[in-house]
């Protein structure tokens, strides 16, 4: 399976080593580059690529605002917002608008391709040490309105493993792993857990998890 790539970037240069990189992988194709939100909308609309390399801090439409139009218009395209921020409440707002992942640009080529080849199979893709700063947030946990006991009481026992196995980025082989169960049960249940958030990514789990102060008792 060729895995399709649009490129939205407002530096020429940095657009042009991402494209020779990618060009090196013979199951990618870079479909097109745009330098601005505009743009990348525009392209994104009309090739619907399988993932999009999406640069935050560009001029006119930010990379927010145009994530969280490509999150509706493009819910199963593979959206990795690749920037210099280690902001985060910019990781956090990423996610929570539809990221699938979340990647500095000093990210070696191997890790870039292998994070590409894994957000279009599903599974959250974040920086290593953007993950240490939403693992710091466990130990000091927002205040959940109505209480980390009441979000709790919405997912099952089962579904609270789950929850929080996704959170750590635990693909859904290791979870039916460490929890002796079959994948496709752990499809179903990431699929309970989903509804009852009424969330729509892995991604936004973990947001949710740190949030609503989810973490291990």
């Amino acid at each position: 399976m060729t895995i399709r790539i649009l490129l939205i970037d407002d530096h020429t240069l940095f657009r042009s080593g991402v494209r020779l990189l990618l060009k090196r992988q013979s199951d990618f194709e870079v479909v097109a580059e745009a330098a601005d939100g505009i743009e990348g909308l525009k392209r994104a609309r009309e090739l619907r690529p399988d993932a999009i390399l999406l640069d935050l801090n560009m001029p006119g439409l930010s990379g927010l605002e145009v994530l969280q139009i490509l999150s509706q218009d493009l819910p199963d395209c593979a959206v990795i917002v690749l920037t210099v921020s280690e902001e985060g409440d910019e990781l956090a707002q990423a996610l929570r608008s539809g990221a699938r992942g979340y990647l500095v640009k000093n990210i070696d080529a191997d890790a870039l391709v292998a994070g590409i080849r894994r957000a279009v199979e599903g599974e959250p893709v974040i920086d290593q040490g953007m993950t240490a700063k939403l693992v710091e947030q466990f130990r000091n946990p927002a205040p959940a309105a109505g209480g980390a006991d009441a979000q709790r009481s919405k997912l099952t026992a089962r579904e609270m493993q789950v929850t929080q196995l996704l959170a750590r980025g635990a693909s859904n082989k290791a979870i039916a792993r460490e929890l002796d169960v079959s994948e496709s049960t752990v499809k179903i249940h990431v699929q309970n857990v989903l509804k009852k958030l009424n969330l729509n990514s892995r991604v936004q789990i973990a947001v949710y998890v740190v949030e609503h102060g989810l973490g291990p008792q």
